[in-house]
């Protein structure tokens, strides 16, 4: 579905498109593209047109993005959409699909004049298979993850033991229990509190890998982690004490009570003296990027199974894999569940990418508006809630990362990246659908080369040339430059495959997380040899 010209200026839509999500509760302009599917359906207004059109976008560095608020939540969400190619469905064109997507639309929006004009009940709308209710699954989340005496570990672990790091479901309860201990007011507690790395040209992989060297230390002499101001989360999406804190996008590292204590001892001198409390400045850059992985568990590391491929040869073993096996258990841990704020910028992505894919499966049972919803049964409740969102399978995540990083590893083509991509899809013949990230404009223009693949990606303004990241990040803005890579990062650790390059710290954490995330056999092919070979 290609977008066509819209007849209103731009200046016209930002203005309407503002107002409405002004009403929302929403502070940030939302720049909808209006789609050649809109055709055939009765609206009333060009206000309307732009706020159920979904679909392709452009590439230039003026067109639209869609904004979609998390399912039934006040959170803000990003200006950024995603991108699906479908040249090759230019003229597929249903009056229902268009009607089924744009509800979906109206809901996320609660735009009660769309479905009174319409003559739609918005309880007969069918459930979005592709959307989360985002107030309520963060919910849950948060529940569980609130220390509480006999209380079930929160498990956030995907698939059985040997689809993962060896001892993954055990050293994450292990770290959990750690960093939430029952007694925080325990005079003998020690913490280190450690702001994220601020400084300039540190990527966010850079940021999170630090990170996972300091959880090491803190594990190694027994404190409780307590990860202070970030510097990305520092913008107008994140309200209240969300701002600036790793917690707008992921619940925290620790529990509330164990956060606000090592906030009130790290004001105490003597605190810092008796190293009750210590913090970055009490380590050597070496052991906070390369210092002792904690040894609570033996050596799992040398019996992991090899499924790394690096120029057609299954690489076995190589002199940091016990890094590698540690920094994916602790990014998993600080990943482990998504805030609302997160899980709506998943929403939109889905939404924007899947949607009429997930209408046309909705729409294959029949007509939904001849059909009565049914009232929510227990195991829908308690059972089918928490089963994932539903994206197109099977799909194989593809990250190019080119630009200033050549200074660093072998920088590689999409040729290569796409020669991989092919060889495992003559194993899997089925699969024929990419998820494609990279900062660089040309690789995105250069994909539509692949006829054969169908792409989906964030629409984001890319880089051209060999700027570097940190001015790009710059020119993006802090919100929207922190929020599209970690979108990416999420659908790459979710999909079914994936292609990257090991010399990148960001492919190497969405290694780690695939790998605690039920996805190690699925294998990794790579296109480099990263610094540990």
């Amino acid at each position: 579905m290609v977008a066509k010209e819209s007849s209103i200026s731009m200046k016209s839509l930002e203005r309407l498109v503002s107002d409405k999500a002004s009403k929302l509760g929403n502070s940030f302009p939302c720049q909808i593209c209006v789609v050649g599917f809109l055709c055939g359906i009765c609206l009333t207004s060009l206000f309307l047109a732009a706020l159920t059109s979904l679909g392709t976008f452009g590439l230039t560095a003026f067109s639209f993005s869609s904004v979609f608020p998390p399912c039934n939540s006040t959170s803000q969400v990003t200006n950024m959409g995603a991108h699906i190619d479908r040249t090759a469905d230019e003229n597929d064109d249903d009056d229902q699909v268009k009607l089924l997507v744009s509800a979906w639309d109206n809901l996320l929006l609660n735009n009660e004049d769309y479905f009174k004009k319409q003559g739609i009940n918005k309880s007969d709308v069918p459930n979005a298979p592709h959307l989360e209710n985002c107030k309520e699954r963060t919910g849950v989340r948060e529940r569980l993850d609130t220390p509480i005496a006999n209380q079930t570990f929160p498990s956030w672990i995907n698939g059985g033991d040997e689809e993962n790091y060896p001892l993954t479901r055990r050293v994450q309860r292990e770290i959990w229990n750690h960093q939430h201990p029952q007694d925080c007011a325990n005079k003998s507690l020690k913490f280190l509190v450690a702001d994220w790395e601020t400084l300039p040209g540190f990527g966010i992989g850079a940021q999170i890998a630090g990170m996972t060297g300091l959880l090491a230390i803190a594990i190694n002499e027994n404190r409780v982690l307590v990860a202070n101001y970030y510097n990305r989360a520092d913008h107008d999406g994140c309200k209240g004490s969300r701002r600036g804190s790793w917690s707008c996008y992921f619940l925290l590292e620790t529990s509330k009570e164990c956060r606000k204590r090592a906030l009130e001892v790290m004001k105490k001198k003597e605190a810092w003296e008796s190293g009750l409390v210590t913090g970055k400045q009490n380590y050597s850059s070496k052991e906070i990027w390369s210092g002792r992985i904690p040894k609570l568990w033996g050596h799992p590391w040398s019996y992991m199974k090899p499924t790394t491929e690096i120029n057609g040869t299954l690489i076995s073993s190589h002199r940091k894999m016990d890094r590698r096996w540690w920094r994916a258990q602790a990014v998993r841990y600080l990943m482990r569940f998504q805030t609302e704020y997160t899980c709506g910028l998943m929403n939109a992505a889905r939404h924007s990418a899947f949607g009429k894919e997930a209408a046309e499966i909705v729409l294959s049972t029949g007509d939904w508006r001849n059909k009565k919803k049914e009232v929510r049964s227990e195991i829908e409740e308690e059972v089918w809630s928490n089963h994932k969102p539903w994206v197109p399978r099977p799909m194989l995540s593809v990250h190019v990362r080119m630009g200033d990083k050549a200074c660093e590893m072998r920088v590689a083509a999409l040729e290569e990246y796409m020669h991989l991509a092919d060889r495992i899809r003559d194993r899997f013949p089925e699969l024929n659908r990419i998820w494609l990230s990279t900062e660089m404009k040309e690789v995105v223009e250069r994909s539509k080369d692949y006829a054969h693949w169908r792409f989906y990606y964030t629409e984001v303004a890319r880089q051209v040339g060999n700027t570097s990241m940190a001015e790009y990040e710059g020119s993006l803005g802090r919100e929207m430059s922190t929020n599209y890579p970690l979108v990416n990062f999420l659908m790459a650790s979710e999909a079914d495959f994936f292609v990257g390059a090991l010399g990148s710290t960001w492919c190497f954490l969405i290694d780690g997380m695939r790998n605690t995330g039920g996805k190690v056999m699925s294998g990794y092919l790579s296109v480099n040899k990263d610094r540990f070979w």
